[in-house]
């Protein structure tokens, strides 16, 4: 019979031959079920081998999102620390500018401190002069007692 061999068929039994041995027909039907557990141990196989590449494929998957993600945070860290950078300068040259300001007025205040301390050092040089020129004594003479 052209296309079908009693050996690949599923379902067909290799028929008694008149004469034969029983030992060639229980051969054949261990040979049948040895190799349809072949066939199912390969498709077994097969499936198994699948279901791995399928799990390695998402689990590839997963780790390729986990570090895109990452990746994206932790640029977006970096914006962040350099903004607070970039801010935290500007902060410091306001403060430094301000101190820059108070050091100036400080020193205004000082010069006009020496200068009227100048001024009345002249003024009691003056008035001085001016009681020893007429013999006056002055007024206010020890004024804390």
């Amino acid at each position: 019979m052209k296309g079908i061999d009693i050996e690949t068929e599923p379902g067909l039994t290799p028929k008694k031959i008149s004469g034969g041995s029983m030992d060639r027909d229980v051969a054949l039907a261990d040979l049948e079920k040895e190799k349809k557990l072949s066939f199912v141990k390969a498709w077994e196989d097969s499936e198994r081998t699948k279901a791995e590449n399928k799990s390695q494929k998402k689990l590839s998957a997963v780790v390729a999102w986990e570090n895109s993600k990452k990746a994206a945070l932790e640029a977006t860290l970096r914006k962040m620390e350099e903004k607070l950078e970039k801010e935290r300068a500007v902060y410091a040259e306001k403060m430094r500018n301000k101190v820059a300001l108070i050091h100036k007025e400080a020193e205004e205040k000082r010069a006009m401190v020496e200068s009227k301390r100048g001024e009345e050092f002249l003024k009691a040089e003056e008035m001085a002069a001016k009681y020893r020129a007429t013999g006056q004594t002055p007024k206010k003479f020890l004024g804390f007692f």
